[in-house]
């Protein structure tokens, strides 16, 4: 179906919905890498106007991928829930991005809508929302996860600890673990992108992180980031895998490029399950996700990278993951150029999940050749924190010496929490007063060199 509108007497046409979304979307440069983009700003605001007006029963009669080739769309489709869509579905895009912001809709009012809307409605109101917006509904969003701790409550905030190392050095992983650990890092999990993906490496690894977390009794969740076929051989081979990793895309072939499908997420999802290892809670799956993923494989259909990125929160959500995060920067400036392009990008990816319902977490970070720096990373971690994000990543010094890109550091993570005062995962909290490492899980207690955690690792 074709799209027109009308500004300053000049006609603009869209010939489907998928053109409408990619000509309504704030400019990227992905999106002009894959000539979908506006050509102009008149012509953006012509698509964001005509956007505004479409009605949100659109969304479930024409689809951006067909549904016979794409087994995403299939997804997307089969499991909405009429029932939950029933409250908004006379709305239009404009008139939902109203709703979102009234005062009137609660926290509780999009926990229940979250199943009623699709990936793509989503994206709709998102390209029609200032960042101010982004932050104001995905504020109004709690998404809670558990495993061995409560991840996602209200004024909480989790970390990632990741202990990368470029040769998988257990001396080294060691020690940006206890490192992070004794800055109140780690409740989200603490987890390894592993130099290689070989099963023997990851269970060694494995292994590791298990002996520590058991040692001290830590309340929190291990991870090696291996590609799941991986992982899965792993279990199988008596491995003490708490989650189950995998980087996800928002169609069929994208996943397909990352080497997995939906029946094979559903196979890691079981061989997690079996081992029946959480003590609070059973969501055990961790995904990531990044905007340009689905063009950097070829694999976008001409639909924009932000539709595309939206469309793999379906994909997640689907398998009641403890875990996701959007690497929103880490892709490099071929798909999001600038700090402007990555800030907006990052709030989008936030909001878009929360309201999907997933306990989104951000990797707030960029590559050395973008147009931007740490300055740029500490607003758009301190926009994330007032927003509501579940989770960032704890990395020694904001730099991984193995990804070779800038994130952000365990300092980092104190410093949100002491503005915002978010305290960690309430589970964590208590063991770090246990340990000493804090009162309150905000302000750090000063620690001797015979501390326990000090001396038990060395040892």
């Amino acid at each position: 179906m074709a799209y027109r509108y009308f500004v300053h007497n000049q006609s603009y046409a869209f010939a489907d919905l998928r053109t409408l979304l990619a000509r309504a979307t704030p400019l990227r440069s992905g999106d002009q890498l894959a000539a979908v983009a506006a050509e102009s700003a008149q012509e953006r605001v012509a698509a964001q106007l005509a956007l505004a007006d479409l009605p949100l029963k659109t969304f479930l009669n024409e689809t951006v991928i067909p549904y016979e080739s794409d087994e995403v769309t299939r997804l997307i489709i089969d499991s909405h829930r009429a029932d939950l869509f029933a409250p908004v579905s006379h709305l239009t895009v404009g008139e939902l991005r109203d709703f979102l912001l009234a005062q009137s809709t609660t926290t509780e009012t999009l926990h229940q809508l979250s199943w009623g809307l699709t990936p793509e409605m989503v994206a709709a109101v998102i390209k029609l929302m200032r960042n101010q917006d982004l932050i104001a509904v995905a504020a109004k969003c709690e998404v809670v996860t558990r495993f061995r701790n409560t991840i996602g409550l209200s004024g909480r905030l989790s970390t990632r600890l990741q202990p990368n190392h470029p040769t998988d050095d257990f001396r080294g992983i060691a020690a940006s673990v206890v490192d992070g650990l004794l800055y109140g890092n780690g409740d989200a999990v603490i987890g390894i992108n592993p130099a290689t993906d070989h099963t023997g490496t990851v269970i060694n690894l494995l292994q590791m992180l298990d002996s520590i977390r058991e040692r001290f009794a830590i309340p929190t969740q291990t991870c090696v980031l291996s590609h799941i076929t991986t992982t899965i051989a792993a279990i199988e081979r008596g491995a003490p895998v708490d989650l189950v990793f995998q980087s996800i895309g928002g169609t069929e072939a994208t996943n397909r490029s990352f080497g997995v499908s939906l029946a094979t997420l559903q196979e890691g999802l079981e061989a997690g399950q079996s081992l029946k290892r959480g003590t609070v809670g059973s969501n055990l799956m961790y995904f990531e996700t990044g905007q340009g993923s689905s063009l950097s494989a070829g694999a976008n259909y001409g639909v924009d990278q932000h539709t595309c990125e939206v469309r793999a929160y379906a994909v997640a959500r689907a398998f009641e993951p403890l875990l996701v995060n959007s690497v929103v920067g880490f892709i490099g400036p071929e798909y999001l150029y600038d700090s402007k392009q990555i800030i907006r990008a990052g709030l989008e990816d936030h909001c878009a999940a929360k309201l999907l319902g997933l306990p989104m977490g951000v990797d707030v970070c960029y590559t050395n050749h973008a147009e931007a720096d740490q300055d740029d990373m500490d607003n758009l971690l301190t926009l994330l924190g007032t927003a509501g994000v579940n989770f960032i990543m704890g990395i020694p010094g904001a730099d991984d010496v193995m990804l070779h890109y800038q994130s952000t550091s365990f300092h980092d993570a104190l410093y949100l929490r002491q503005l915002l005062n978010r305290r960690p995962a309430p589970e964590f909290e208590l063991w770090l007063q246990q340990m000493n490492l804090s009162d309150d899980g905000l302000r750090l207690n000063p620690v001797s060199a015979t501390h326990r955690l000090l001396s038990g690792i060395t040892s």
